[in-house]
């Protein structure tokens, strides 16, 4: 069974730093693109970075030069480093995995089941 399984979320004050990780468990061939997205109290789920196998990354606009996300193939992990956090990028953050190859099935879209990051002004 594969499950992405995310750590690292918190409480931090406004300026500090956080760092997310994800790890996709299971017996797999290959992840597509993985990325990160967040959901903040009654908004929708938005795309926050992205990164391909090959180490291309896109981020939102809102979070460009504050966010860096980064992955390591081997050990199936993708994180997301958060610096100058401000109260607006309190959300609960998902990571995702557009394809997922195990030895029976390719998955798309895999879900984690989210970390809450607070930033409080």
């Amino acid at each position: 069974q594969v499950q992405l399984v995310e750590s690292g979320g918190g409480l931090v004050q406004a300026g500090e730093s956080l760092s997310v990780s994800c790890v996709a468990s299971g017996i797999i061939y290959s992840i597509g693109v993985m990325g990160w997205y967040r959901q903040a109290p009654g908004k929708e789920r938005e795309m926050v970075a992205t990164i391909t196998g090959s180490g291309s990354a896109e981020y939102a606009d809102a979070v460009k030069d504050r966010f860096t996300i980064s992955r390591d193939n081997a050990k199936k992990t993708v994180w997301l480093q958060m610096n100058s956090l401000k109260p607006e990028d309190t959300a609960v953050y998902y990571c995702n995995v557009d394809s997922l190859v195990t030895p029976r099935y390719r998955y798309r879209e895999v879900w984690g089941q989210g970390t809450v990051v607070t930033v409080s002004s």
